[in-house]
């Protein structure tokens, strides 16, 4: 586990909400503010925007960090999220529709904090 995959789960630990931990964590790689990642990612948690929101924070680095490129990149990272998780929706994850959750968000958090420092470092 890397040092950013560590500072995210600390973020949630914290009780930052999963996106604000993520984006938090990266916010250097996304060119942010610490207090801009915490405006930024507000909206995409608690599965608002229907993806979860470790997604959505992560996906917003993957964009600001690889521009006009961050297309493909944003797939992969989704196949492997979801390879991980079987989905990528919140309300699945948290197993809203079948009373049995898929992920916690703590394990939300770690995973797409992992895949997402896995693709910065590469």
């Amino acid at each position: 586990m890397g040092t950013k995959t560590e500072k995210a789960i600390e973020n949630h630990k914290s009780f930052n909400s999963c996106s604000v931990s993520v984006l938090r964590a990266f916010a250097e790689d996304a060119g942010i503010s610490d207090n801009e990642a915490k405006t930024i990612a507000a909206p995409f948690a608690g599965g608002r925007m229907g993806k979860c929101g470790a997604v959505l924070a992560a996906e917003y680095v993957i964009e600001k960090k690889f521009g006009a490129d961050s297309e493909e990149i944003k797939k992969r990272f989704e196949q492997q999220f979801t390879d991980m998780n079987r989905t990528l929706m919140c309300k699945e994850l948290k197993g809203a529709l079948t009373g049995k959750p898929i992920r916690s968000c703590r394990g939300c958090v770690t995973d797409a904090a992992e895949l997402l420092e896995k693709i910065l470092s590469e």
